[in-house]
């Protein structure tokens, strides 16, 4: 089945942002930099998230969601990042799976599944790349082999986030017809009937959120949790990341706007010779860039929300968007820190933690490098299908 919704009225949408924004201001920006560097989970956070609704935002009306549009996703993307970009992780890995069986389950999986995953009460993961198999998703080995009304599944995966806390796993798997998609419904915890937390990845930053490498070893799945038809694994995951993509983006630019907000109260209060840096030439010119170089990462990720939200084909705006923006957040990072000086070095200040947030938006979902190539490709078969009209 094919669950959509309506576009948000623009009102709604900036109640709801706004509503986000007063949140992450009053409970996240004050303790995040403490939890980040204990690496604790944000378990009262988490829980005002759920009575906000955050789980649910794009999860239809008649399953308990919010029934959002992606733009207002992406707007609340964004504030969370701006606040603590661990955040969104907790949030987007659900969506993801959310959106999976909103797309391509059966009506039975979405009224099953859909309802406490609305709520919170349930979390998702998604559950795709392996040791051996990250960009390169044809080489999935982990395996689902069909016995009777189960499938078997035996293989490692890596980098999961939420994969301990879930309670849903969207699982990519290669089944004899081809790479398929599965639910895999499990207690959290570190093991459950053939699950098990390998290890949980130490990280540069995106701390405070699990990241955790999964064993399955004749863990049993229902065939009736098989996703749409077996082998159509691949095009499926591939719409959804287009989803990924796009909420990478706005993390980027959640964490480009909290450095570039931090550099520019900083330069106005700093004073060297007499005056504030920011009366300085060198560090007006840093800022002139900086605020342009936001402003097009946002603009770049709306247009590919709205795109996608729209049913159009947006492989190539995704991947604009997540390259950009990402490059956009690293940058902007490092110019942070440089006006900051020596204390932007310190841990005092939440501008070493957007240095060390930001490099994962440009390896997430898809290396930058890889975006590059799926621009191009997208590029050139554009080109091929209307060559007398213009690509973008």
């Amino acid at each position: 089945m094919e669950l959509t919704n309506p576009p948000t009225d623009p009102e709604v949408r900036d109640e709801i942002i706004d509503t986000v924004r007063r949140f992450v201001a009053r409970d996240v920006i004050g303790v995040a930099s403490e939890l980040e560097h204990r690496d604790e989970f944000p378990a009262d956070i988490v829980a005002t998230m759920r009575e906000l609704g955050l789980f649910g935002i794009t999860i239809p009306e008649r399953f308990g969601g919010l029934g959002l549009d992606l733009l207002t996703y992406v707007g609340v993307i964004e504030e969370l990042a701006y606040g603590w970009m661990s955040l969104t992780g907790i949030v987007n890995t659900h969506t993801m799976a959310a959106t999976l069986l909103m797309r391509h389950g059966t009506e039975e999986q979405c009224e099953r599944l859909l309802p406490t995953m609305a709520t919170g009460e349930v979390r998702g993961a998604m559950s795709l790349s392996e040791p051996d198999a990250g960009s390169d998703t044809q080489n999935i080995s982990c395996r689902a082999v069909r016995d009777g009304d189960e499938y078997v599944v035996d293989g490692t995966k890596a980098w999961v986030t939420n994969g301990e806390r879930a309670g849903i796993v969207a699982l990519v798997a290669r089944t004899e017809e081809g790479i398929s998609t599965f639910v895999v419904e499990k207690e959290p915890g570190p093991t459950f009937e053939g699950i098990s937390i390998a290890s949980h990845v130490g990280k540069l930053g995106y701390r405070g959120t699990e990241t955790v490498e999964m064993s399955y070893a004749g863990h049993r799945v229902p065939a009736a949790n098989l996703v749409g038809e077996p082998g159509r694994g691949l095009p499926q995951i591939l719409g959804v990341l287009e989803i990924g993509r796009i909420n990478i983006a706005s993390r980027a630019v959640g964490v480009a706007r909290a450095a570039f907000d931090a550099a520019l109260t900083y330069a106005q209060q700093r004073e060297t010779f007499g005056k504030p840096i920011a009366q300085h030439q060198a560090i007006q010119m840093k800022l002139a860039d900086m605020a342009t170089r936001l402003q097009a990462a946002r603009l770049l990720t709306r247009d590919a929300a709205e795109r996608k939200a729209a049913g159009l084909r947006c492989d190539v705006e995704a991947g604009m968007a997540k390259l950009f923006a990402s490059e956009t957040a690293l940058e902007l990072a490092t110019e942070a820190m440089r006006i900051h000086g020596g204390v932007g070095y310190t841990t005092d200040l939440p501008v070493e933690r957007y240095y060390r947030d930001a490099p994962l938006m440009v390896i997430g979902e898809g290396t930058n490098e890889i975006q590059r190539i799926v621009i191009a490709r997208g590029l050139l078969a554009r080109s091929m299908e209307a060559p007398d009209r213009s690509v973008l």
